[in-house]
């Protein structure tokens, strides 16, 4: 959940619904101008024991912050007088609820662009965290300490949305505390294009989340998913987040989204710099009426897109949120895949082809088995690990038609090959983990964080 920065531009009342529409139609952008943007979240733990790291104390969050900024000249942001997020000139970091730490990442032209960054965040985040005794891990859950155990960040916007997590959906705050994921964000040229790219996202859900799935641990045992963070979404707040229905009929487009969007609940809006509580108001009835003396700018339109969940979501670009929390060789498959995949028209066609005759109800079984059997859920006589293999093939050739070269001389396809072998072998990581938890690893947590930690230097699995 990225942060929202307050934009001067937007502050503007809403006075008809012209301006929401125009919100998403202003946004569209020639093909030469698409960039991508990656967010990537890790579990910051104790590197002997895998217990999640606190945000305070002196072996917290909040003292890595600190160090990020004193060593790499990031500017601090607080809340009173707490560090709670991190601004560069083209990218932030910044914390989700439980304390995992997140790169937003510059919208680079490439994924080499991607690479480099990624690097650069790696060597930073693990010289200071080696000196802390702290390990990240790119898992999509944390393999050992539960919601209930780990502190919540201090901000203003968390104290308002964990009550209401708690009232809406049974596994809101282990969402809130415990996941982790990598998010994608792409470009569009206009509605049409926008909703192309949403409907296939969103019909592809099933395959990318098997793929990326990688929660197969939780509480120090198997969680019995393969993505059990895909499984804790399904029941958080069923009014905001999982697939939308509407994105496969035929003729969706902004309206449409708009509508979803106007009938989902608030959260909060922010004035003078504070938030101010409208927990389940509807955005469309706030927008009529008003709210404790309050009235709907384009702001708070901007902020309560921020705040909705679905799958795929549509704001000024793109936001793929299907994905568990990678170990770092695979981080970048993640961006590199949806690259070739929607910024490649003859491949967003053939992607969408994998998956346009399901149904509703074939689509939503699917969703729920490949957050429980992951590549070994099936469609029909169709198994996941085929579409998969077929899916990354598209997205190789997409990349290769692209043709952006680094400065070896290789395509963007080298960062989905990872993806590929992991593939032949039939596996995703959370199947590799559950694979040898029980057998070669017996158990031992070290193992895992061997397997997932963010390091400088690249080194094999265990």
């Amino acid at each position: 959940m990225t942060e929202f920065l307050q934009t001067p531009g937007l502050a503007e009342d809403i006075r008809d619904r012209a301006q929401l529409r125009a919100y998403f139609e202003q946004a569209g952008k020639p093909r030469e101008a698409w960039r991508v943007g990656t967010e990537h979240e890790k579990l910051g733990v104790d590197a002997e024991t895998g217990a999640a790291v606190p945000y305070g104390g002196p072996r917290g969050i909040e003292v890595v912050l600190r160090e990020l900024a004193e060593r790499y000249g990031w500017e601090p942001k607080r809340e009173g007088d707490r560090i709670i997020a991190l601004f560069g000139d083209r990218a932030s970091v910044t914390l989700e609820p439980g304390g995992q730490l997140e790169l937003s990442g510059e919208q680079c032209p490439t994924i080499h662009c991607a690479s480099q960054e990624f690097r650069r965040h790696t060597e930073q985040i693990v010289t200071v965290a080696d000196r802390l005794g702290i390990a990240f891990l790119g898992l999509g859950i944390h393999p050992v300490t539960t919601a209930e155990q780990i502190e919540t960040v201090p901000k203003q916007r968390y104290r308002i949305m964990a009550p209401y997590m708690a009232k809406v959906g049974k596994l809101g705050l282990r969402m809130m505390k415990e996941t982790a994921t990598v998010q994608a964000n792409y470009d569009y040229a206009d509605e049409r294009d926008a909703m192309a790219k949403v409907r296939t996202a969103m019909g592809l859900v099933p395959i990318v989340s098997a793929i990326f799935s990688n929660s197969a641990i939780r509480a120090s045992g198997l969680s019995g998913y393969m993505t059990f963070r895909g499984h804790i979404w399904t029941d958080t707040d069923s009014h905001r987040a999982g697939l939308l229905p509407f994105v496969f009929d035929d003729g969706a487009g902004f309206d449409e989204y708009i509508n979803w969007a106007l009938d989902a609940p608030m959260y909060f809006v922010i004035r003078n710099g504070q938030y101010v509580d409208l927990t389940g108001t509807p955005f469309r009835h706030f927008l009529e009426r008003g709210s404790q003396g309050f009235h709907a700018t384009m702001e708070d339109w901007a902020l309560h897109l921020t705040t909705l969940f679905p799958e795929v979501r549509l704001k000024t670009y793109l936001e793929i949120r299907s994905v568990d929390s990678q170990p770092p060789h695979l981080v970048l498959s993640v961006p590199a895949l949806f690259k070739g995949i929607l910024y490649e028209e003859d491949c967003l066609g053939a992607s969408w082809d994998l998956v346009k005759r399901w149904t509703w109800e074939q689509r939503l079984e699917l969703y729920n088995e490949a957050h429980r059997h992951g590549l070994e859920a099936r469609a029909g006589r169709v198994g996941l690990l085929d579409l998969a293999r077929e899916l990354v093939s598209i997205a190789i050739e997409g990349l290769r038609r692209q043709g952006a070269l680094d400065a070896h001389g290789h395509d963007e396809s080298i960062y989905v090959e990872p993806l590929r072998e992991q593939l032949h072998a039939g596996l995703s990581p959370a199947r590799y983990v559950a694979n040898n938890w029980e057998n070669s690893w017996r158990q031992d947590i070290k193992r895992l964080i061997g397997f997932a930690s963010y390091r400088t230097t690249e080194a094999p699995p265990p």
